[in-house]
This record gives C-alpha cells, structure tokens and sequence, in this order.
C-alpha cells in the first residue's frame, strides 16, 4: 500500500501519475491508485467497474480472469489512465496441501471423512468441542494434538488417525496427500467463487461508455470464444447501480413536470396555459448543456448524477419567468379588459424588470460555485454551471416565445372564456357580480 497527501488540497489528484511511474517501472508490477472521493473512502471506491468471474472450479476462475484481463488492458489501456486492480489475485501461488480422502479405504477402516476431517484440524490448528466458563470468563475447549506431531508440510500423511476398532493408522493410508498451489484469499458472491477484476475508467472516459466498451472487447469476445462450465461473468460495483440510478432519474424528471404541471392547471383553471409555460423548460435543459460545454473547455466536468440533477432543480426554476408573463397577461384580459396584444405587451413591459432581477442574482450567486471551488466543492460545480446555464439561457428565450405563443392561444381560449362567462348558469371567474336593483 502506498500513500500520498497534497499540502494543496485541491491538487490532490496530480500525485497520482507521480505515484504510477516509479510502481510501474518495476518489472511485473502494476498498481491501482484512486484519489477518495467524499462518497468512496475505500481503496476501490467511487468509478469503479467491478468484472466478477464466478463459478465452481477455481483453477477455471482464474484462467478466465487471466484472459480477461489480458482484453481489459487492450481496451482500456493502463497507459491512458485506466486502472486494473485484481481481487484476490490471478495466480495460485500460495502453497497448499489437500488431503482428498480415498471413500474406499475409509469404508474399509470404518472411519468417516468427517472424523478424518477433524483429526487432521486436531493436530493442524485445533478442533474447538465446546465453550466452558472459567471465573466469569467464556473459553472455548479446544483439542489439541502435540505440537512436534506436524514440523514440516510432509508431516500430515503421518498424522495418527484412530479407528472405530482402536487400530491407529497414518492419515495418508486414508487418503491422498497432495502438494499444490491456492488462492491467497477465496471470494465468494452469491455462494459462487468469484474472481473481480477492478476497473476504474481514466477520468475523462464516461462510466457508460466504459461499460459499453467491455461489454464488446472484453465479455463478448471471451463469451464467444467458450467458457468453462458453470463460469459466468457479471457487471458489478458502480456499474451495477448506474442503470438503476438512470432510471430512477427518468423517472424524478418526468414526475418534476408532471407535478408543475397539474399545480399550474389548477391555479389558471386550464391545461393549456401549462403546456406553454413548460415551453420554458426545453429551454433551459438547452442552457443548461451550453453551460456544462463552456466548463469543459476550461476543466473536465463529465455528465454524473449530481450534475443531471441540476436539470431537475431547473423545472421548477425556470417556469417562474413564464409563469409572470402568462398571469400578467391574464390579469390585464381578465381583470382590465385590455385587447389581447395590448394586455400581452404590457404584461411583458411589466414583467421584464423582476425576471431579469431575479435571474441575475440567481446566475451571479451561483457563479462563484462554478469558477473559484474550494476543496471538495468541486464535486457541484457540474450542477453549478447546469443550473446557471439553464437560467440565463431561458431568461432570454423566454421572453421571445411565450409571449407569440399567448397571442396565438390566449385570443380563442379567452373567447371562449367569455362565452362561457357570459351564461347565467356558470358563475364569471375574475368578474364581480353585478349588483342587484336597490343595493
């Protein structure tokens, strides 16, 4: 494990190419350097894409793993940023002795593989039987075999091994006593052995398009190329919850509108006055790209969660201009009898002021978060510059349709609002009535 702090906080992440070139200048060395994000402390955390090879064998596991690391590293070079962290490794280095019992010379012994099983642990590591309380205190009783019985790995074949009969036998009569290699670390992901391979994408490579790219260069090509039985591969760890978070996210967008939308029909008693008001947003979502792209150009802010919620922020920013025109325009037809033009223009005369005031000190607010973040900031500089975006560009946009789309609507509906007021049946929205004789 290596580690590094910055005296500079915010320049944290330059250590991590002067860490990489001394680790992978050593031969067969390579390293997984990642610069803790507020929601990832762990080594691994944050943009990582987690290949898991799962099964039964292990020896089959790591093949596969081997392999698709080799594909990994082709697609995603290490050179460019991209980091590769196996887990738990891809070699079985690790000495190993396994004791496979023989069935048959067991049955022949009458000795069970499990009371072989437990000699060996016996004499290996200690069988615990029971838990005893001493003075208050809880202490597991644990059998123990002589310490001088097993000296050196060759030592377990001769292990004593009693029968039911009171014969003692060496264990490797019982069974075959094998010198092998093993994993370091077996993992196991629901109830498979598991292999991860760790993948986190350079900064400037989009989650997404990672994704897509192993999917095509990595899993498809080694799914073609056949896989042992009972191996599968699986996308984990951020990856497994971007689809989710994308859906969910439609799902806060689409709920947002249709939210503003019936609070709106329900204050100017009408569906279509929201649906012109709503023209807003498509506007902003506009600003809100162009703000993100001019970001770009000065420092790389890529399209994350935190980021798309600033277009959520927006539909409920944003309709607050079209909403002053509209109940402007409204009030002066409604209200003051104005013509349809002459009420439109002045509602737009009237309005102008407080939509530019409340824009700016919302835009200039929020630009000191876009152009001067401090440690940690960083991470709602996206949603910053989305939101600031969104703002200025429908500021502007908005007062150049709404007002021609009210005159092309607002002239039949209020008509037609008339007419309706006009009848004895239904009661005049907006109009006092008229004053009985006498009073």
């Amino acid at each position: 494990f290596l580690g590094a702090v910055s005296v500079d906080p915010q320049r944290a992440g330059e250590l991590i190419p002067v860490l990489r070139e001394p680790m992978f200048r050593e031969p067969g060395t390579f390293g997984f350097i990642n610069q803790p994000s507020i929601f990832g402390r762990a080594v691994g955390g944050g943009r990582t894409i987690d290949l898991d090879i799962s099964g039964q064998n292990l020896e089959d596991i790591v093949e596969v793993a081997g392999r698709a690391a080799a594909k990994v590293v082709r697609a995603l070079p290490l050179e460019k940023g991209n980091q590769l962290r196996p887990n738990p490794g891809l070699e079985l280095g690790a000495p190993e002795i396994r004791v496979i019992p023989d069935r048959v010379r067991l049955a022949d012994n009458g000795v069970s593989a499990r009371e072989l099983a437990q000699t060996i642990d016996a004499f290996n590591d200690g069988l615990r039987v029971a838990e005893v309380t001493a003075n208050g205190d809880r202490i597991d009783l644990t059998i123990r075999g002589p310490e001088r019985n097993v000296v050196e790995t060759q030592g377990i074949a001769a292990l004593p091994v009693v029968t039911r009969s009171g014969t003692i036998v060496p264990a490797g009569s019982l069974a075959n006593v094998i010198l092998t290699a093993g994993p370091t670390e077996i993992r196991h992901r629901e109830r498979f052995r598991t292999v991860t391979l760790q993948i986190r994408p350079a900064p400037n490579i989009p989650l997404e398009s990672a994704l897509d790219t192993l999917r095509a260069e990595v899993m498809q090509p080694l799914e073609s190329e056949g896989l042992p039985a009972g191996t599968r591969l699986d996308l984990s760890g951020t990856a497994d919850k971007l689809s989710q978070t994308w859906d969910a996210m439609v799902v806060d967008l689409i709920l947002a509108v249709a939210i503003v939308y019936l609070v709106m029909a329900i204050l100017f008693e009408s569906f279509v006055y929201p649906l012109i008001i709503l023209l807003s947003v498509p506007l902003a979502a506009a600003g809100g790209v162009a703000g993100l792209v001019i970001l770009n150009r000065y420092t790389f802010q890529p399209l994350d969660m935190l980021t798309l919620l600033g277009f959520v922020i927006l539909i409920g920013i944003v309709v607050n201009n079209a909403i002053l025109l509209v109940h402007q325009a409204l009030h002066h037809i409604r209200v003051e009898g104005m013509d349809v033009d002459a009420a439109i223009t002045e509602a737009t005369r009237n309005r102008i002021r407080p939509i530019f005031m409340s824009t700016l000190t919302s835009v200039f607010g929020m630009l000191p978060l876009v152009f001067f973040p401090g440690a940690g900031s960083e991470l709602y500089r996206g949603l910053g510059s989305v939101v600031v975006g969104g703002l200025f560009l429908s500021a502007l946009l908005t007062l150049l349709i709404i007002p021609p789309m009210l005159s092309i609507v607002v002239g039949t509906l209020e008509r037609g609002s008339r007419t309706r007021r006009a009848s004895p049946e239904e009661p005049s929205f907006g109009a006092r009535p008229e004053p009985a004789a006498g009073e």
